[in-house]
């Protein structure tokens, strides 16, 4: 494919071990993300997944990099984007913990020994640090979702965020659907219909490929 670029593209959650049996992570199961890599992928791109724990196949034509902690993904983040010098898209769909135990021990803690309260300190923000040509983002949320979609755009330096509410019916988590808003960095917002989470991959990928090849 003519102007072929390279796609980063993060899925699924993250765990952050308090000991060997126990961490803290959320119910992402990558299907979203899997599918933004298929559909990079299906374009022709060199196409990079940096995935946390799920229980899905790689798509075809992808290239896998399995993680389990928001530093590991972080870590493969950066070596992933930092690979050549072909124009890179960095899509961060992953459900990444913002925090993380303080500390985590080598062995599995007894219950005398599990403390009262669980101290945590802040994981690195892998969306805002990362440095590519097309930023985009994610926004899961539960309330204000188009303010809130809009601040982390903002904040982060995004060439726009998708943004969904995953307490609607067949838009959240672990769904084959979604319905989402694109709001984009130059004020613009466009609502998509509810589709399969592969089509609402492909209409990123290629709003995606506007940005990195402009007419």
């Amino acid at each position: 494919m003519k102007g072929r670029l390279r796609f980063v593209v993060t899925a699924g959650p993250t765990r952050e071990h308090l000991d060997p049996v126990r961490f803290l992570t959320n119910p992402s199961t990558g299907k979203m993300g899997f599918a933004v890599a298929r559909a990079a992928a299906a374009r022709g791109h060199e196409t990079v997944l940096v995935a946390g724990p799920v229980a899905l196949r790689t798509p075809k034509g992808v290239r896998r990099v399995d993680v389990v902690s928001a530093r590991d993904m972080s870590a493969a983040v950066e070596e992933a984007l930092d690979r050549g010098p072909r124009t890179t898209v960095f899509i961060a769909v992953a459900a990444v913990a913002d925090w993380r135990p303080a500390k985590t021990a080598a062995r599995k803690l007894k219950k005398r020994e599990m403390p009262g309260v669980l101290r945590l300190v802040r994981n690195p923000d892998i969306l805002k640090s990362a440095s590519a040509s097309v930023k985009v983002g994610f926004a899961a949320e539960t309330d204000n979702v188009l303010a809130e979609a809009r601040r982390k755009c903002r904040e982060k330096g995004l060439a726009f965020i998708v943004a969904n509410d995953v307490t609607e019916k067949g838009s959240g988590f672990g769904t084959d659907t979604n319905r989402v808003t694109f709001l984009r960095a130059d004020g613009s917002v466009e609502r998509l219909p509810m589709m399969s989470k592969l089509a609402v991959a492909r209409r990123i990928v290629k709003a995606c490929e506007a940005l990195a090849r402009p007419a």
